[in-house]
């Protein structure tokens, strides 16, 4: 049965589109300053906590506990429980260390690029897709710390200091180029996030009723008071921070995609991965902002504040960097065949048709030929069930395109006596599937305990707003 959402909408009759425009509006007509503020602040301040969320925090802890399980025996074990053999090196860990990266793509963009653009629709969900940022480069750092076996023995010659030994990190690998590019990024986003939820901490310090949640958001607010000089200097420091971001989004992922492309193992040597990775992570990226908006918009009733225009540009910047993720595809595939050098050859031939080449077709059928023939339309892209079920498959894709880079170019590498296939353990699954529930876990704390869409940036999106900007012109 369709839902209010999947029918198609007169702008007539639809008070949600813009009546001169015909585009869907960013928010609903008919808010105040003081509905936007209680609506969001309610979210926290509430003292009945839902039970969905209880259900879904209690659910996601166990899967943490899980987790924790896996890591123990790591620890005790080894990293010998993964299946990390010979010829396969990389698997599971640093497979998804790439696909987690690549995730929080998103909330640097929507926060950094869109503010400079000065688009006003990331306002409604640019606060929790920098939350998703955090939690993803969170889990991401967790696998390179991981594959070194025994962290607190090895973790720290990652660092660069001099030690007894004279014996300094070496500067010209990829990974070591990981630590900078992915600490970085992750100082700058923090940042970022907390720097604008300071007017927003301030709201709730002076609704909240409980004296321990006055003192917690008070402390966390820096004394804001919301003056004129408080503002000048909010809005200078988003804009520096946002333009200092904005480079993380294409050196990040371009750095990561150096650990394969500087190697000289057949397949990975490419000069297309550095511009095709960006693109696939902010594919992805998009892709987890849908997954997380759908579900918060219908279980909190935000649909007046995550519209379907929100949902719409989603699907049309998924459509456009999916076209160039494409492009990749066919780029890379063109070199091994101009290059005539026959291991580059084998290696595009052994992705496509080798023992593993079902992996290549899942993510060229989740990645390409559904997302790229479906997202043209706009009915479907403001059909609100499709999408969430096209932001699981395409983040499926993203997670096989990183499996079939590394898994497949290594399987069979010069000697055919060292050929192998590649199967993950449970301990893998068990890590991948405990990160997913971290990610979730993490998610329903920050929706729980600080306002998750800002709601100093929402009221400016209202036309009182807009007045009160033209306030001073008038009276000159």
């Amino acid at each position: 049965m369709a839902t209010k959402d999947m029918l198609p909408h007169d702008p007539k009759q639809d008070p949600m589109v813009d009546p001169v425009t015909g585009e869907q509006r960013v928010i609903a007509p008919g808010h105040t300053f003081r509905s936007v503020t209680e609506k969001l602040s309610r979210i926290v301040l509430t003292s009945h906590t839902p039970l969905g969320w209880y259900f879904g925090f209690t659910v996601t802890g166990g899967v943490v506990v899980m987790l924790l399980v896996a890591l123990t025996w790591l620890f005790l074990k080894g990293v010998g429980i993964w299946a990390i053999t010979i010829p396969v090196a990389w698997g599971f860990a640093i497979i998804n260390f790439v696909w987690w990266i690549g995730i929080g793509h998103a909330g640097t963009l929507i926060s950094a690029i869109l503010l400079l653009f000065k688009q006003k629709w990331r306002n409604s969900i640019n606060r929790f897709a920098e939350a998703m940022t955090l939690f993803a480069v969170l889990c991401a750092a967790m696998f390179p710390v991981l594959h070194t076996g025994r962290p607190w023995l090895a973790i720290y010659w990652l660092f660069p200091y001099p030690n007894t030994m004279n014996y300094w990190p070496q500067f010209r690998s990829p990974l070591m180029w990981d630590v900078f590019a992915v600490s970085t990024y992750a100082t700058i986003s923090v940042v970022f996030w907390y720097i604008g939820m300071i007017p927003d901490l301030a709201t709730l310090r002076d609704r909240a009723s409980s004296k321990f949640a006055r003192f917690v958001y008070g402390n966390m607010a820096m004394g804001w008071r919301g003056s004129a000089r408080h503002w000048m200097r909010f809005e200078s420091a988003s804009i520096l921070l946002a333009g200092l971001a904005t480079p993380l989004v294409l050196s990040v992922h371009t750095v990561i995609s150096f650990d394969f492309a500087v190697a000289i193992m057949p397949g990975w040597h490419t000069t297309i991965f550095p511009p095709y990775f960006v693109a696939g992570a902010i594919y992805s990226g998009f892709a987890m902002v849908l997954t997380l908006a759908i579900p918060i918009r219908k279980f909190y009733h935000l649909e007046d504040m995550i519209t379907l225009r929100h949902l719409d540009n989603c699907g049309k910047v998924m459509l456009a960097t999916g076209f160039i993720v494409a492009y990749g595809y066919m780029t890379d595939i063109a070199y091994a065949w101009y290059s005539a050098d026959k291991w580059e050859f084998f290696m595009a031939w052994n992705r496509i048709f080798g023992p593993m080449g079902w992996s290549y077709w899942v993510l060229i059928t989740c990645n390409l030929a559904i997302p790229l023939s479906t997202l043209w339309s706009r009915k479907l892209r403001q059909n609100v069930l499709f999408l969430f079920i096209l932001s699981l498959v395409v983040n499926t894709g993203m997670w096989f395109e990183r499996f079939v880079i590394v898994v497949t170019s290594l399987t069979r590498d010069y000697l055919p006596s060292s050929w192998g296939t590649y199967d993950g353990t449970r301990w893998d699954y068990m890590t991948f599937i405990g990160t997913l529930g971290l990610f979730t876990f993490l998610f329903f704390l920050f929706i729980r305990l600080l306002p998750m869409i800002p709601i100093s940036e929402i009221r400016q999106l209202l036309p009182q707003a807009e007045l009160d900007d033209k306030k001073p012109e008038v009276l000159n």
